[in-house]
């Protein structure tokens, strides 16, 4: 999956600089980081409040789905779609606290879940079902009840929303050629040269 160099690509679209104007101040503020997607989406403060109220739900601890396996999906999805920059910031940010070794990252990356890595059925059933959607835009009857039965009837449907959201993040980042964030990993950290 090709990876933008910050030295070789610019962004397409310039992310906003300091000094903000206060609507624009606020929208940041919002977001959290001013990491570049934020800041990009800032440029109209009324697009960065809508991508707010998404991200308020699924990023925080009211989404069905654990941590763990919000993280699963969102590190999956991103790899999927080849979206570099936005894996390596949450890579960078969650990983550990989603309790994700080096191992299972690697095979986030060049793995699946069939990997000795993944033990519990529950990781394995969030993992088939995000490679289900990647590749078909479904779920076979087998694969729904796979995801329904480890995580849960609520946690599935958080989990087919939230895959298709960071599709859409994903086509962001790639399309804006955003650089990755200072001290993100990049693919090429994980990709094991065995496998």
């Amino acid at each position: 999956m090709p990876r933008f160099s910050k030295h070789t690509v610019a962004p397409r679209v310039a992310p906003v600089e300091p000094p903000h104007d206060p609507e624009t101040a606020a929208a940041l503020e919002a977001l959290g980081p001013p990491i570049a997607l934020f800041r990009v989406l800032a440029r109209r403060p009324e697009r960065a409040h809508g991508v707010h109220g998404w991200g308020r739900y699924y990023l925080s601890r009211r989404t069905a789905l654990s941590l763990r396996h919000r993280e699963l999906v969102i590190d999956r999805t991103t790899v999927r779609c080849g979206a570099e920059y936005e894996w390596g910031v949450h890579i960078a940010v969650f990983a550990g606290k989603a309790g994700l070794g080096d191992e299972q990252i690697r095979s986030l990356v060049a793995g699946g879940p069939d990997d000795g890595c993944w033990t519990d059925p529950a990781d394995r059933a969030v993992l088939r079902a995000v490679d289900a959607l990647c590749t078909a835009n479904d779920l076979s009857d087998d694969e729904w009840r796979e995801l329904a039965g480890a995580v849960g009837d609520e946690a599935a449907v958080d989990l087919l929303l939230l895959c298709g959201w960071y599709h859409a993040i994903s086509f962001a980042a790639r399309a804006l050629r955003l650089r990755p964030e200072p001290g993100t990993p990049a693919f090429a950290d994980y990709r094991d040269s065995s496998r």
